[in-house]
Order: structure tokens, then C-alpha cells, then sequence
């Protein structure tokens, strides 16, 4: 291939990718807020209490990193952090807190159902479950619940 055809190629204007490029943009910039608030919750169910030492430890980020991030998520309304006490999540927190678990169980669920191991299916949900549309995760769900005779 000449010089001249792979920059033709590039030049060439790709509608579709521009809206694929554009949600997956927004998408990155809210999976590290959906992962937090998820480690929040988990820490709170399994401790009672969420603190930067132990969020900082799960989520294997060093303690600046998660202060500063526990600052956005708290001008964003997700988090009350009064000084030198425990993070609590908001109602706005919890739900989406709720939210990010629901839908990492279902395609979870859904990638058991195609005999995914459970370590693979964990591990490639994180990714996915930031990333699934809501089309595509209630086809999730109507699979599993044709498969499974369930709902979810």
C-alpha cells in the first residue's frame, strides 16, 4: 500500500464511528465513579464502614488517588465524606451503587450461560458491565430468563 492510500484511509469519514468513539469516551469516564461507589457499598455491607485506607487497598490505587477521586464523587453528589470519618453513600450513591451490581450479576449470569468459567466471567464483566447498553443487557435478561425460567 502507497504512502498516499493509507492517508486516503485515513481521511475518509466514518459516520458510524464517531457516535461508537463518543459513548465509548463518556462510558471510561464513568466507569471509575460506578467501580468506586461499588467498592463503597462492598466495603460498607462487609465492614460496616468505608475508609480511603481500605478503598485505597481494594481497588489498588494509592490513598491520594482515592481522595482526590472521593472528592469529584462527592461535588457529583454520590458520597458524604466529613473529615477524618468513614465515606457514606448518598441515596443518589446507593442506587447507583445498586445499579452497577445488577448489572454486572447479569452478565455475569449471561456468561455462565455460554460456560464461562466463574474466575473469566468475573474478571470480563468488570470490563463489560461498564460498556453494555441497556438493549443488549435486557437481551441478557430475556435470554437467561427463556434459558433459566427465571427473571432477573
Amino acid at each position: 500500500m502507497s504512502h498516499n492510500s493509507e492517508q486516503e484511509d485515513h481521511d475518509l469519514p466514518v459516520e458510524g464511528n464517531s457516535v461508537s468513539f463518543s459513548k465509548t469516551r463518556r462510558e471510561h469516564s464513568t466507569e471509575i465513579m460506578e467501580d468506586y461507589v461499588e467498592a463503597i457499598a462492598d466495603l460498607i455491607f462487609e465492614s460496616g464502614e468505608a475508609r480511603v485506607v481500605e478503598l485505597s487497598r481494594r481497588i489498588g490505587v494509592t490513598h491520594v488517588t482515592v481522595t482526590r477521586t472521593i472528592d469529584r464523587l462527592e461535588k457529583a453528589g454520590y458520597v458524604i465524606c466529613p473529615p477524618y470519618r468513614a465515606i457514606f453513600l448518598t441515596e443518589k450513591g446507593n442506587a447507583l451503587a445498586r445499579s452497577c451490581k445488577e448489572r454486572h450479576q447479569i452478565v455475569v449470569a449471561f456468561l455462565h450461560s455460554l460456560g464461562i468459567s466463574e474466575q473469566t466471567a468475573n474478571l470480563d464483566a468488570e470490563g463489560i458491565e461498564h460498556h453494555v447498553s441497556t438493549e443488549t443487557l435486557q437481551a441478557f435478561k430475556h435470554h437467561l430468563a427463556l434459558l433459566h425460567k427465571v427473571t432477573l
